[in-house]
């Protein structure tokens, strides 16, 4: 069950691609949702899936990594495995990959339709530990309703 927080922001999340079918005009507007609402993140967007890599997409914060390796950091490992990752300290991730040295935790929430990997929902915070379980179901639930939009 989402908490208040959340149900409003899946609400709003809703309202922002109900009709729309372009996927990056969607993500965009997540993002900037994300990153507008939720305290304590210095980073919000998405990375894209193609040629077998991760290729950054619609994005609110600094500049970010272009490329990342399937398998690789945060957000390759979310999308090798198939799996959200909860970091609360990325310096002790294996394999962290640094875009931003203000980023101390982040979650990653891989997009997919049918068992096609689309790309990754990645959030990143300068507090350790600023992700939690509700954060995680409430941002899967974000980027499900996302995912409804190409269905």
């Amino acid at each position: 069950m989402l908490n208040d927080f959340y149900l409003r922001l899946v609400n709003q999340a809703e309202s922002l691609v109900s009709g729309e079918h372009d996927l990056i005009a969607n993500m965009a507007n997540i993002s900037a949702l994300l990153y507008t609402q939720l305290e304590e993140v210095n980073w919000a967007g998405f990375y894209l899936y193609k040629e077998e890599q991760l290729v950054l997409g619609p994005f609110q914060g600094n500049p970010a990594c272009i490329r990342i390796p399937m398998g690789k950091g945060v957000c390759g490992t979310a999308a090798e495995r198939r799996e959200t990752q909860l970091v609360e300290d990325v310096h002790a991730f294996e394999g962290h990959i640094a875009c931003d040295a203000a980023s101390n935790s982040e979650i990653v929430i891989p997009l997919i339709v049918g068992d096609t990997l689309i790309g990754v929902l990645d959030i990143d915070s300068p507090r350790v530990a600023r992700f939690t379980q509700e954060d995680k179901e409430g941002l899967t639930a974000i980027a499900n309703r996302l995912m409804a939009t190409l269905a």
